[in-house]
């Protein structure tokens, strides 16, 4: 079975407010509500993946220096195996903005587990939750 690494972040601002991203029409799991991240690329770092997958799809600039990493998620799904580490970031320039036709929405840790996620992104909710 494949392995994808997939890096994720957990974008906090001023109010504890965590944004989450729903996949569009047309990706596989559409519909349903995930970290903000993207694929790893060939000789890339998971930081360096989600400094970039965060300019592509919401159009702001962090740092490496701003990503902590939290915790990550090891999945199967049926054709792959997920490998995502789950980064936290509270500093950014810009404001977040749907670049790829996903909707975005800024959720308290409360809300969290009433939002339909990935298989993957299921077991970070509560590690997240403590941690804010």
């Amino acid at each position: 079975m494949k392995t994808v690494l997939v890096s994720a972040v957990a974008l906090i601002d001023r109010d504890g407010r965590v944004l989450l991203a729903q996949r569009p029409e047309g990706k596989s799991m559409a519909g349903l509500w995930e970290f903000p991240g993207g694929k790893v690329e060939v000789g890339e770092t998971p930081e360096a993946a989600l400094i970039r997958e965060l300019e592509e799809e919401l159009g702001i600039n962090t740092w490496k220096s701003c990503l902590a990493p939290l915790t990550f998620a090891s999945h199967a799904y049926e054709d792959f195996h997920l490998l995502m580490p789950l980064f936290v970031c509270r500093k950014w320039e810009g404001m977040p903005q749907p670049r790829e036709n996903q909707t975005l929405k800024w959720v308290r840790k409360q809300e969290l587990r009433s939002y339909d996620m990935p298989a993957a992104d299921v077991p970070l909710i509560p590690i997240l939750y403590d941690w804010l």
